[in-house]
């Protein structure tokens, strides 16, 4: 196998490859990446690792056949050593509020999200806890170039105009007023269900179930996440008097396009991007819940690069604990072999939605929501699959 192949195929999908080395593990390709830190950087990319993974391994992986596909992959930052720690309280503070978030061994030289394992969730945690703690405010651009622990507290020890601790209460954050307004479009949104409905009936032979699980009260909607066709697929099968009250997280990566927004303008969609204004967008995604209105939301975050089911990320259930609503699961089954990752043109496969019973947040824990709602899904796509495997 021509390893060095792999290493440039990789290269030359990503600015922010700057090293690779592809080895053999168990006779399979194995990378491990040295991203381009400058580059990030200037690009203000936070979320390093999802965006090495889909648009330079995954990329990949889908150009290849099954032989040559990269099995596995780890991303390193520089090497970590023994190394002195500022004696001051700043420092002090700092790393304590971090140890709470990671399991992982803190050293000035570690790396937030390679090294520690944030993710975004994590990083909004944390931007509120440092100008709550040290009255020092850190946006996504400026975070981008100081992520790590030495970098981040030379800033704050910089900019620092206090040091009292303060617990990060997320119930207010996300309950706080914003200046944003939801856009209704009931016609634009009954023209969709209409238009779309028939048609995928006709290329996809779709089928619905469970529209009896649906609730006229306030809900999140949370489907697995197959191909781009998902979100039109849930607006077409969901009820008009639902769908009418219904928003799409979606991103703006995709849907902000100047093909594609002008249907997510006029499809009550919210666009969000990861890498910018992340406590702002969580407000925002919080915004039809607080108005008593559905919020159609995938727990992956991701569509799936070969049918099975991604991490499912909490954010979801953290919403569904925050505002008391309850989630219906929602089964999306077969539109990975309609319109998969790779594909430009769609196959006439069966596709079907599936509604699942709702689970209810009250006695639970994030993490047990989260994993109750994953479960219910996988378990459904087990007991009755469109498709025995992926075509």
């Amino acid at each position: 196998m021509n390893l060095e192949k792999i290493e440039n195929g990789v290269s030359s999908l990503s600015p922010y490859v700057k090293n690779i080395k592809v080895v053999l593990r168990d006779n399979s390709p194995y990378a491990i990446i040295y991203p381009d830190f400058e580059a990030l950087k200037e690009a203000k990319v936070i979320n390093i690792e999802s965006e090495i993974r889909w648009y330079a391994v995954e990329l990949y992986n889908l150009e290849v056949d099954d032989a040559h596909k990269i099995c596995g992959y780890e991303i390193i930052s520089d090497p970590l050593v023994p190394e002195d720690e500022p004696n001051n309280e700043v420092y002090k503070v700092l790393k304590s509020y971090i140890s709470t978030v990671t399991k992982e061994e803190i050293l000035p030289s570690s790396h937030l999200e390679l090294d520690l394992g944030f993710d975004s969730l994590d990083y909004v945690e944390l931007f509120i806890f440092i100008e709550k703690s040290f009255g020092v405010e850190i946006d996504e651009a400026r975070f981008s170039k100081i992520m790590k622990m030495h970098l981040l507290y030379e800033y704050i020890q910089e900019h620092q105009t206090h040091i009292d601790v303060k617990t990060v209460q997320w119930d207010e954050v996300l309950r706080e007023n914003i200046s944003e307004k939801l856009i209704y479009s009931p016609v634009a949104m009954f023209l969709f269900k209409v238009l779309l409905f028939p048609l995928f009936k006709l290329l996809f032979r779709m089928e619905v179930l469970g529209r009896e699980n649906l609730l006229s009260s306030t809900c999140i909607i949370a489907p697995n996440h197959q191909s781009m066709l998902d979100g039109f697929l849930i607006e077409s099968s969901l009820p008009y008097a639902i769908v009418k009250n219904s928003f799409f997280l979606a991103y703006k990566q995709v849907f902000g396009t100047l093909l594609l927004k002008p249907i997510a303008k006029h499809g009550q969609n919210i666009l969000i991007d990861a890498d910018q204004n992340l406590k702002h967008t969580m407000q925002y995604s919080a915004l039809p819940l607080k108005e008593g209105k559905n919020l159609v939301i995938f727990p992956e975050g991701a569509r799936s690069r070969d049918r099975e089911l991604l991490e499912f990320r909490p954010f979801f259930a953290m919403l569904a604990k925050t505002f008391n609503v309850p989630i219906v699961p929602v089964v999306i089954d077969g539109s990975f072999e309609a319109l998969g990752s790779g594909k430009v043109i769609p196959s006439l496969k069966k596709v079907r939605v599936t509604y699942l019973k709702p689970i209810y947040p009250e006695s639970m824990t994030e993490e047990q929501i989260t994993a109750k709602v994953k479960e219910a899904i996988a378990s459904e796509m087990q007991r009755n699959p469109v498709y025995s495997k992926a075509l």
